[in-house]
């Protein structure tokens, strides 16, 4: 192995500076309680949760913490992990309250629960063999220091400036940490999968509970037929995903679920552009025709996409994020919908604006799966 082999770059550096950081703060406080208590007039219980809420979140979360970066990628969920760690602590040399500081260490401890496993994750990814054993002895000496050292500079910090500022150091040290990491750290493969599927169901879900509803406040159809009236939906739906099958013999995975979102589509935005008023052919039957097609395109290659060059070791995890992001991708979508459209009295313009923000969470899917045929067609 030549010198430059050896060398361990900017990565490391990035990974200890990162760790060093989360472990620092949580002994700043050890020696900065006195302080913190006189000046958000804190009781003992109060100062006690300073450092329960933050210990509480860091270790509750610390396994989920580890397992999003084996499923997301351990850049992507590093950065996130610097963020929410950054912004906890901006929140927190702000606080002015005890509830404010014990919320904002919570804040904090999620963050933390995010950075600790991914930093050491990464470490594992990026080095090999003696770089990886030299590797992890930086970072566990860099555990002892950050605890000791955090008594030593919280002691210095408020003797003689504001506890405040040993929070309020972290923010600019994360931004630098975040610059470094998005130019220097290298991307992770294989989460568009899950952003498609969560904007798929949002917009889906959102469909299926809001037509009904406009075919029986609209055109006055009886419950059952509304019921008839999908119909156009679920027997092209049906029909289509048997089809899927047979296509990938020709076709690949992308191919099918990029067709099926953009037949999904056109089938929204044609019932967005053309109204509920048009009447219950033009702008429910026929755009549901479309939109069932797509649906049969799309469900099994997105399940697919999801699980796809999956490592055995996490198959289980990743099959249990699918159906965790089916799930709150229509959760989500559906609540936003609701409460963007919760101040319009006419179903008419209710509908048509619902229908409208369905149309625009389908656009956000749709994208997404053309990355992820970007990606694999770089790969």
């Amino acid at each position: 192995m030549n010198r430059t082999q050896q060398r361990f770059g900017i990565i490391l550096p990035i990974i200890l500076i990162s760790y060093f950081m989360i472990l620092l703060d949580n002994s700043i406080v050890f020696t900065s309680t006195v302080k913190i208590a006189a000046d958000l007039n804190l009781s003992a219980q109060a100062l006690s949760w300073v450092t329960n809420a933050y210990a509480l979140t860091f270790g509750g979360l610390l396994m989920l913490g580890g397992r999003a970066g084996d499923i997301f990628g351990r850049r992507k969920i590093f950065l996130i992990g610097l963020v929410i760690f950054s912004i906890g602590s901006l929140l927190v040399g702000l606080s002015t309250s005890a509830g404010m500081i014990i919320s904002m260490r919570a804040l904090q401890g999620i963050g933390s629960a995010i950075l600790a496993p991914t930093t050491l994750a990464l470490l594992m990814d990026t080095y090999q063999d003696n770089m990886r054993t030299r590797a992890i002895v930086y970072y566990g000496a860099t555990g002892g220091l950050g605890a000791s050292f955090g008594l030593v500079i919280g002691g210095l910090i408020s003797s003689y400036t504001t506890w405040r500022l040993g929070f309020l150091l972290n923010v600019p040290i994360g931004i630098v940490m975040l610059l470094l990491t998005l130019k220097f750290v290298p991307i992770s493969q294989r989460s568009s999968a899950y952003v498609a599927r969560f904007f798929f169901l949002g917009a889906m879900i959102s469909y299926f509970f809001l037509t009904p509803q406009a075919m029986q406040n609209v055109y006055h159809f009886t419950p059952l037929m509304a019921a008839l009236g999908f119909l156009p939906e679920t027997v092209p739906q049906f029909i289509f995903a048997t089809l899927v099958s047979r296509l990938n013999n020709r076709f690949t995975n992308n191919q099918i679920l990029i067709a099926g979102q953009l037949i999904t589509l056109v089938g929204l935005l044609m019932a967005a552009l053309v109204g509920v008023r048009a009447g219950y052919v033009t702008a429910i039957a026929i755009p549901m025709v479309i939109i069932g097609i797509g649906q049969g395109f799309s469900l099994s290659p997105l399940t697919v996409a999801g699980v796809a060059n999956t490592d055995a070791a996490i198959a289980g995890s990743a099959s249990g994020v699918v159906n965790m992001v089916h799930q709150i991708g229509s959760s989500v979508g559906l609540s936003i919908i609701t409460l963007m459209t919760a101040g319009i009295a006419s179903p008419v313009v209710s509908y048509n604006t619902a229908v409208m923000i369905m149309t625009e969470l389908m656009l956000i899917s749709t994208l997404a799966a053309m990355n992820i045929a970007r990606k694999s067609s770089n790969d």
